[in-house]
């Protein structure tokens, strides 16, 4: 099968599209012809050598880890699933392929293109574990470092839905997105901790940053010199600074709510931005843009 593939860890450049071994459906899982595979900073980060006790990883490797596709094989004790399904979900085998093995999956709606769907999983799953880890809570001020990202996007939506107060740091393409999405929008860059005081006298209750671009120190300035209630999904510093740093797990697996979000971004009470689609073969494009944090949403593979 054709499968975008990395033979050593390194740059986007590592990346090369070429045939490998097919794979079939074992006990509890089901073989997807892959329509769409999300490009996620994490694969990134894996196909750059990302220590391995956090994603453990042996090339060569077939990156991505959420998908959308077309059931076409079933092992054993598969139930509630069968060929010519429409899902959306979760690999541990690699989504950038012709075909990919998955246990955690859910129904596309139908109203879901390939594109929103491959994008949900780890944006939804990634943006609620970045509240929940925190506790962000109704009535509280939510400080959301890289808000514009797809996982930012979705957390200030979960956060304003619960009754908090969003303020979400982007650059300033990104402010009326953000404002449209319900957040307070903040430029990056000095001072920082001014402008967020200047919107939030009342004080920040809890930060998610989801950017890893240096803003945890003045985020413990702001919690009044505390780390307790900052979490990051991005800056290796956490460790140093006595920050929770949350990778969500070495491997892809049923998360909250799968279905119900997919629903939800279907009929429009969760917006999805997918910022731009690659063939396989332009995969390293597609790692270049995401890793670039430069993208206004989602980067997605499109397969045939």
């Amino acid at each position: 099968m054709v499968a975008v593939v990395f033979d050593e860890f390194g740059g986007p450049g590592v990346l090369r599209l070429t045939g490998t071994e097919e794979s079939h459906a074992g006990p509890g899982q089901v073989r997807v012809k892959v329509r769409a595979a999300g490009v996620n900073p994490v694969d990134c980060k894996i196909r750059g050598g990302l220590p391995e006790h956090v994603f453990p990883t042996s090339p060569p490797a077939v990156p991505g880890i959420e998908f959308a596709g077309i059931v076409d094989e079933t092992g054993g004790g598969v139930t509630g699933y069968a060929a010519g399904d429409e899902v959306l979900g979760w690999t541990t085998t690699g989504a950038c392929a012709a075909y990919a093995l998955a246990t955690a999956v859910a129904a596309k709606p139908a109203a879901l293109s390939r594109e929103e769907a491959a994008a949900s999983p780890v944006a939804r799953e990634t943006a609620r574990r970045g509240l929940g880890l925190p506790g962000v809570r109704e009535g509280e001020t939510l400080l959301l470092h890289g808000a514009a990202g797809a996982a930012g996007a979705v957390a200030v939506q979960l956060a304003v839905a619960c009754g908090a107060t969003v303020v979400g740091t982007a650059g300033p393409v990104h402010h009326d997105r953000l404002r449209a999405l319900g957040a307070i929008p903040l430029t990056y860059g000095d001072g920082p901790a001014e402008r967020v005081r200047a919107v939030a006298p009342q004080g920040v209750d809890a930060v998610s940053d989801a950017a890893g671009q240096g803003a945890l120190p003045v985020s413990i300035e702001l919690r009044g010199g505390t780390a307790d209630r900052i979490v990051t999904i991005a800056d290796p510093a956490a460790a140093d600074l006595g920050v929770t740093f949350s990778t969500g797990g070495g491997t892809a697996r049923p998360q909250d709510r799968p279905a119900e979000d997919a629903r939800r971004v279907a009929n429009g009470t969760l917006r999805l931005t997918v910022a731009e689609t690659f063939p396989p073969a332009r995969a390293a494009k597609a790692h270049e843009l995401t890793e670039s944090g430069h993208a206004a949403g989602k980067v997605v593979l499109l397969f045939p």
